[in-house]
């Protein structure tokens, strides 16, 4: 007989598969598309001084947080079955890994109001969230827990999906706990040649994968560019596929050509 051994996970992955299990009933449509971000790495570069850094992934939340004011609906939430509730702010759930009782853990954090939020600022939070001392009793969601989040840990699984179902209809209540955007860049912590498709229970959410030199056509030049993959989940239940185009386009734009910088 084969030796082998059991391994804990943590209980921050309860709430993963409550969250995946939850997300994979969305009406998520998924856009898979490359972006050319050779200029815009560029400017990132020539932003930083020696007083104020500004990483690209920060940058890059600014840039997509800009890109919504101008399109709410894209980060609306369905209420009801007749209307959608638009936050004037976009607060956006990201998630950084720390390590908690010896073990790596993915830890979700909030950027709030970020489209009024510098690409410094930005910066500075996500290395915080990454280096501030965490246990096993700090996080579910976003906030510090309570005596009823811990016991969510040990409810069953259905009474969990239900708590998620209960919150999704209720915007403001979830909106406060986890923003109404994701963003997740776990292709840059790899080499991963391709996409990854997420799964979410935001109404809008995005996939980054790694940066890519690929040979792309320029001015009818074949050069080598720096392009990122990205996969873009919109929630079909609160836009139409027109409103997703433009969305895409404008968001294309501004990404290839560094805005907020």
């Amino acid at each position: 007989m084969s030796t082998y051994q059991t391994h804990a996970f943590p209980l921050s992955r309860i709430a993963t598969i409550d969250v995946c299990e939850t997300g994979r009933k969305k009406h998520h449509v998924a856009a898979m598309i490359e972006l050319d971000v050779t200029e815009s790495r560029k400017k990132v570069r020539q932003s930083r001084t020696m007083h104020e850094k500004i990483s690209f992934t920060a940058w890059l939340v600014k840039a997509i947080s800009l890109t919504i004011e101008k399109h709410q609906m894209a980060a609306a939430f369905l209420k009801g079955k007749r209307s959608a509730m638009i936050f004037e702010d976009i607060n956006i759930s990201m998630v950084v890994e720390k390590e908690v009782n010896g073990q790596k853990v993915p830890i979700p954090m909030i950027i709030e109001k970020s489209q009024q939020t510098t690409a410094a600022s930005i910066t500075r939070q996500i290395n915080n969230a990454k280096t501030s001392p965490l246990t096993e009793q700090d996080m579910v969601l976003q906030k510090n827990t309570g005596r009823m989040e811990r016991i969510y840990y040990h409810l069953p699984g259905f009474l969990r999906r239900g708590i998620w179902k209960f919150m999704l209809k209720r915007p403001r209540l979830v909106y406060g706990k986890m923003g109404n955007v994701a963003i997740t860049s776990i292709g840059m912590m790899g080499n991963v040649k391709g996409w990854f498709i997420p799964l979410s229970v935001h109404p809008l959410c995005f996939g980054i994968s790694t940066i890519q030199k690929k040979p792309v056509v320029v001015n009818d030049q074949i050069v080598i560019r720096e392009m990122l993959s990205m996969t873009i989940l919109l929630d079909h239940d609160v836009i139409d596929g027109s409103n997703m185009a433009r969305f895409i386009n404008e968001l294309s734009k501004n990404i290839e050509n560094g805005t907020g910088l």
